[in-house]
């Protein structure tokens, strides 16, 4: 059978958990799961770099219907991998993807209310040639996140094929490498660069972490307290719904604090690093950011690790700029020269929205870019599409689980009314605005690709928890921007 109820796009975190909703509140719908690598888990089965973790606890990252039960609350890559791996064979997801394929093109035709999709090979067969294959759909639920998989980010830096040792980007990360007793310079500051630093510490001879300017970092510890006591009180299910109300409503908190009063939050996270790191540690150099709390992401550090490899002395910070590379390490501006056997480049990621897919409606080519987006979830003027985008402010499966709970109520709608599509209809009186409200260097590298937001609502993105329980759990599914219509 080649047509489909739904077809979902990526079997990583969102896609699994589109899955599993789908699966528990529509079990006679008939769907695929379409995925371009040879396994699940997409973000956490790609990322292989040491230390790789999650820097939100998953109470909040973890699906709403799967209570997270680990002592540890900020797990690293492999132990989310499980959690994702356990959630599918649960609820029978596991039987419905297909690996190794990539939708390339999906066009619409509102005559039969149909989506084609083209898919291309990207195993053994990839390049060969073997036609693309074709399958149909009447709603598509695109889960591929933002980045784009085959290739991070780096700058170019001068001279850097002078280098006589390695150069490695942590998103392609080679499992033989050798760092033991090596000399190890990190490039960056963002949540890679932390999390890569203490871990590589462990063994390397020395690592440095080279950032051109610093970031905000806080120390939590990685098991969950109280969410251990709540545990032995209640029920898993309503132990785990206690611990994530009272997580969501701490990252809300700090949020807020952070946009009102970012001086306050400011002095706060100083006060915090100078408590690690002591009077002597040159603060305001390296971790005294110019910008202001959650412009860009906060980064987190389980149980200070990075404070005590610092204190340690098996890592250092230095924050300069990079004047070229040389055969044996990095001079900066700064006239100083830090030797290295081994460039990690941190230096972040680049994005791609819905991995790149071509779509088509009705024989005219629509790019998303051009279109608005709908409750954060949907395109104006792409009927039966809707894309999983989790939130910047806090943990990306919170906004996930309410969006694929929204799409299951917006097919039962359809179905109780005989309805074959809905599309949001584009708003000319909505001002536009950026879809992401994020200062960082890959946000602003890629968001001409990126749809718009609207200045009020359903056109805008609020990345707020509450505020989106009540418009897409609680709300009508029915509004003056979505049209509803029967096949022509």
């Amino acid at each position: 059978m080649n047509h489909f109820d739904m077809i979902i796009i990526g079997a990583g975190l969102s896609g699994i958990g589109a899955a599993c909703h789908l699966q528990s509140k529509h079990p006679n719908k008939s769907y695929k799961i379409i995925e371009s690598r040879e396994r699940m888990g997409g973000t956490w089965d790609l990322f292989r770099y040491p230390g790789v973790r999650s820097d939100s606890d998953m109470h909040t990252l973890g699906y709403s219907f799967k209570p997270w039960l680990s002592a540890k609350s900020i797990a690293d890559g492999p132990a989310i991998r499980d959690y994702i791996k356990e959630s599918a064979a649960e609820y029978g997801v596991d039987q419905h993807i297909q690996y190794q394929r990539k939708v390339v093109a999906a066009s619409w035709d509102s005559a039969t209310a149909k989506w084609t999709l083209t898919l291309e090979n990207t195993g053994d067969l990839a390049g060969s040639t073997v036609e693309p294959e074709t399958l149909s759909c009447n709603f598509i639920y695109s889960c591929t996140g933002y980045y784009r998989y085959d290739q991070g980010f780096t700058p170019d830096f001068p001279d850097a094929d002078q280098f006589k040792g390695q150069i490695v980007h942590p998103q392609l990360w080679p499992q033989d490498l050798d760092y033991s007793g090596k000399r190890v310079i990190v490039i960056g500051s963002g949540a890679t660069a932390i999390t890569l630093v203490p871990s590589l510490a462990k063994t390397a001879g020395h690592v440095t972490m080279l950032q051109r300017s610093p970031t905000y970092v806080l120390s939590s510890p990685d098991e969950d307290a109280m969410s251990q006591r709540l545990r032995r009180w209640f029920p898993e299910q309503l132990a785990y719904d206690l611990t994530r109300w009272k997580n969501v409503t701490a990252q809300a908190l700090l949020f807020q604090l952070s946009r009102r009063y970012p001086n306050y939050v400011k002095k706060l996270i100083r006060k915090v690093v100078q408590g690690w790191m002591g009077d002597d540690f040159d603060i305001d150099t390296h971790f005294n950011p110019s910008y202001k709390p959650w412009d860009q992401r906060l980064c987190l550090v389980p149980n200070g690790d990075l404070f005590r490899s610092l204190r340690k002395g098996t890592s250092s910070i230095v924050t300069d700029h990079i004047e070229r590379f040389t055969e044996n390490g990095i001079q900066l501006k700064s006239g100083e020269t830090l030797e290295a056997d081994i460039i990690v480049t941190a230096t972040g990621l680049e994005l791609l929205l819905l991995g790149g897919l071509k779509l088509e409606v009705d024989g005219v080519e629509k790019k998303v870019s051009d279109s608005l987006t709908y409750k954060g979830m949907m395109f104006s003027g792409i009927p039966n599409f809707a894309l999983a985008a989790g939130y910047t402010n806090a943990s990306w499966t919170l906004k996930c689980d309410l969006t694929s709970n929204y799409v299951c109520r917006l097919i039962s709608y359809m179905d109780k009314h005989q309805y074959q599509y809905c599309v949001a209809n584009n708003d000319p009186s909505v001002k536009r605005l950026q879809f992401l409200d994020l200062a960082s260097g890959y946000v602003d590298r890629a968001m001409d690709q990126f749809p718009k937001q609207g200045d009020k609502s359903p056109w805008k993105l609020h990345q707020n928890y509450l505020l989106d329980i009540f418009n897409l759990r609680l709300g009508s599914v029915r509004d003056k921007a979505m049209g509803f219509y029967k096949a022509k």
